[in-house]
Formats: structure tokens, C-alpha cells, sequence
């Protein structure tokens, strides 16, 4: 009789553990996010891993929490439209503007502090010895520079009265390129070898220039819905990004990105072109000194030995 009584409590604790179990997977906080836009895109893998972080860490004062890409794939426009409509995704990542914080809740933590805002040329290899007479941002002008046409950047560019070629996607500015329908395609320092490696087996002629660089301060930032459920997920992904920053792992998961994405790039000596973001919204944290990166080391002309 001892022996059944105890098998049923037995029994009654696996299933409690169980029911348990299920009840916090269904209780899960639920953060879905836009798949890449095509196999090479690669440009997002740092910021998701960085969110795991913070929900990781995260865990004992929020319970469990579901991270996982979007079965539906979309472009950066469509994203937009359905998260603030709260459909098909919970949170994207995005570069700010005045008009998207008035959309979107933002975590006003700038992710890859400031990188995106160091901008690169792709180009096709023939056009490097017209670029080698740009002294001035006038000079500049003289070329043509392609971007997504509602990037925030497009919008950037134009007002420093630079020539800006507008793309429908992502990938169709790759082949406008290749079909010299613009001279350069602007790219963040964190977005560039991986695009350039993955865009050279279709296009060999494709490279970076080898000697500019425009820089505009141009945070990207987790973007949740304006809603009760998308506050609640902001408001977990903030604090989780700062007990990152406080305890240095923050810091330790960029500076392992900055080198990936850094690492094949000639960035010593560059002549930076600096210009205003029209676009930039007042709650961008720009006293905030550990919040950027001013890529002071990459850029400084290193002494011979």
C-alpha cells in the first residue's frame, strides 16, 4: 500500500512538472522578428543575438520568453506596416527617424553604437580612378548614390544636396549597381565585407572604395508596436540591454562584432565627410559618450615602425 501511495505521488509530481511547463511555454513573452530579406543577408544576426542576451539574463524577473524569426518573409517597408499594425511580428530593428518614433516605441539604446552611421561605397572596381579626384563633399556630389528608397538615409543624403538613386528592395540595389544605374551604394562599416563577399560570385567586379568614408549619427534601435503587449516587451528588452551594460557583457558582445565586421576594412587614413541627420529625432541619446563609437582608433593614421 506505502509502495502504490508513494508511486502516485510520483506520478502526480511529473504531471504537476509537466502542466507547469506548459503553462510557462504558453505564458512565454513572444518576440518574432523579420527572417533575412534573401540567403546572403546577414546584416541582423548580431542584433538578435544580443537581444537573446538581454532576455536571457532577463529570465528570473520575467519568466521564459520565445525568440524566433517570422515564417512570412518581408522587405523593411513591409515590417514596418506590420508591426505597427501588431501582425506577423512582435519587434523589428531599424535605423531611427523622427517619423518612425512616432509609429514605433523604440529602446533608445543605440545597438551597435553609432556604427551603421560610418558609411562605406560599394562600387564596381572601374569607377575607384574617378573617385580618386573627391577632395570635398562638393566633389561628391558629382557621383550618384544608391539606397532603398524609403531609407532614412535617402532622406539624408538629399538634404546635404548629395544625387541619390532610389531602389524598390535590398537586393534589387545590388543589380542596379552592377547595371551602373548609380556610382556608388552606401553601406554602414558594419554592413560592407559581408555584403562584398557575399555580392562577388555574381558580380567579380564588384569592391569598396578604397578611400572615403560619410559619417551621420544614425542610431538602430529594437522598435516595438504602440501597444500594452509591445510596451511590455520594450520595457523587458531595456532593462535587459542595461543589466548587459552594467555587468560589461554588452560591451564585450560589440566589441567582438566591431572586429568581425571591421577586420578586412582599410579604414586608416579615410577622408570622413560629416553630415547633419535632418532626420534625427530629439530623444536621440547624443550626451550619452559611452553610447558611441567614434572609431577613433579604426580612422587615425597609424605612425611607421
Amino acid at each position: 500500500m506505502f509502495g502504490l501511495k508513494l508511486f502516485r505521488l510520483a506520478v502526480g509530481l511529473v504531471l504537476l512538472l509537466a502542466a507547469t511547463a506548459h503553462a510557462g511555454a504558453f505564458n512565454a513573452m513572444v518576440y518574432t522578428y523579420p527572417p533575412p530579406e534573401s540567403g546572403e543577408d546577414q546584416r541582423f544576426v548580431y542584433y538578435w543575438n544580443l537581444l537573446k542576451s538581454a532576455l536571457e539574463v532577463t529570465v528570473p524577473k520575467w519568466g521564459p520568453y520565445v525568440l524566433a524569426p517570422s515564417d512570412v518573409v518581408m522587405n523593411a517597408d513591409r515590417s514596418q506596416v506590420l508591426l505597427v499594425d501588431s501582425k506577423t511580428i512582435t519587434l523589428l530593428v531599424r535605423t531611427t527617424s523622427i517619423e518612425r518614433e512616432s509609429l514605433m516605441r523604440p529602446v533608445l539604446i543605440p545597438l551597435d553604437k553609432g556604427l551603421t552611421g560610418y558609411r562605406l561605397f560599394l562600387i564596381q572596381k572601374p569607377t575607384q580612378s574617378r573617385l580618386q579626384r573627391v577632395r570635398s563633399l562638393n566633389d561628391l556630389k558629382a557621383f550618384s548614390i544608391g539606397q532603398g528608397h524609403t531609407w532614412v538615409d535617402t532622406q539624408i543624403l538629399r538634404h546635404s544636396g548629395l544625387t541619390v538613386e532610389a531602389g524598390a528592395s535590398y537586393a534589387s540595389l545590388f543589380k542596379m549597381l552592377q547595371g551602373q544605374r548609380f556610382d556608388l551604394f552606401s553601406r554602414g562599416v558594419n554592413e560592407i565585407s559581408s555584403e562584398l563577399r557575399a555580392g562577388m560570385a555574381s558580380n567579380p567586379d564588384l569592391a569598396i572604395e578604397q578611400n572615403l568614408m560619410l559619417y551621420y549619427p544614425l542610431p538602430r534601435y529594437f522598435f516595438f508596436a504602440r501597444s500594452a503587449e509591445g510596451e511590455k516587451l520594450a520595457l523587458r528588452t531595456e532593462e535587459g540591454l542595461r543589466l548587459l551594460m552594467a555587468n560589461g557583457e554588452f560591451d564585450r558582445l560589440y566589441k567582438v562584432y566591431k572586429r568581425q565586421v571591421v577586420a578586412d576594412l582599410k579604414l586608416e587614413g579615410r577622408r570622413v565627410f560629416t553630415i547633419p541627420n535632418p532626420t534625427l529625432p530629439p530623444s536621440a541619446p547624443l550626451a550619452r559618450a559611452d553610447y558611441w563609437d567614434t572609431l577613433a582608433d579604426e580612422l587615425r593614421v597609424k605612425a611607421p615602425h
